[in-house]
């Protein structure tokens, strides 16, 4: 089984159980896609309770662990330290082992055949394509939340300078009508 998912970060500990034997390829782990610095404190329990993974402040990281037991395995992300920002996380772990191209690869051991060798080069170089093709996506989904940030920031910027724009120009034609105004003398009030 694997699993691939993007989920965001609170501040407060979330813990999530994942049922069955962990075994997290070297491909595979977490990192952090949008949020404050880009770092998230993540650890892993065994079904006993004991952590097996704990690592605090980073932003991407993998790790291997063949499961010695076998029931619910827990993980966390927690952004305790950074409560004003909100991150997303991608992480990916997958349970159990992959099961084999071809059902006869795994109950005997004899050399394969021009086919099953061609089989199982397209299926490593089509395994190779599913992970540069992550990499690529968690990249464009990074790009994307620091291209909306800095529209955000352009849009308000721009705003504020149509507004003083527009407060600079009423004040000079107030300004330079005032110059070509002729002031007269009140004829009423200076008779009394």
């Amino acid at each position: 089984m694997k699993g691939r998912v993007s989920r965001s970060v609170s501040a407060r500990p979330a813990w999530r159980a994942v049922p069955g034997k962990v075994t997290t390829g070297p491909g595979s782990g977490r990192q952090v896609i949008s949020g404050g610095h880009f770092d998230v404190d993540c650890s892993v329990q065994d079904p006993l309770g004991s952590t097996i993974y704990r690592e605090t402040r980073k932003q991407y990281d993998s790790f291997t662990h063949q499961a010695a037991h076998t029931g619910a395995y827990r993980f966390c992300f927690s952004n305790e330290f950074s409560t004003f920002s909100h991150k997303t996380v991608y992480f990916d772990f997958r349970v159990g082992d992959e099961p084999p191209i071809l059902p006869e690869m795994g109950s005997k051991v004899t050399a394969l055949t021009q086919m099953e060798s061609a089989c199982v080069t397209i299926h490593e170089a089509l395994r190779t394509v599913i992970d540069s093709q992550t990499h690529y996506r968690l990249r464009e989904a990074q790009d994307r939340a620091r291209a909306e940030d800095l529209h955000s920031r352009v849009s308000y910027w721009s705003l504020g300078e149509t507004l003083a724009l527009c407060v600079v120009g009423v004040s000079q034609v107030l300004l330079l009508k005032s110059f070509f105004t002729e002031k007269r003398p009140v004829v009423g009030a200076a008779r009394s």
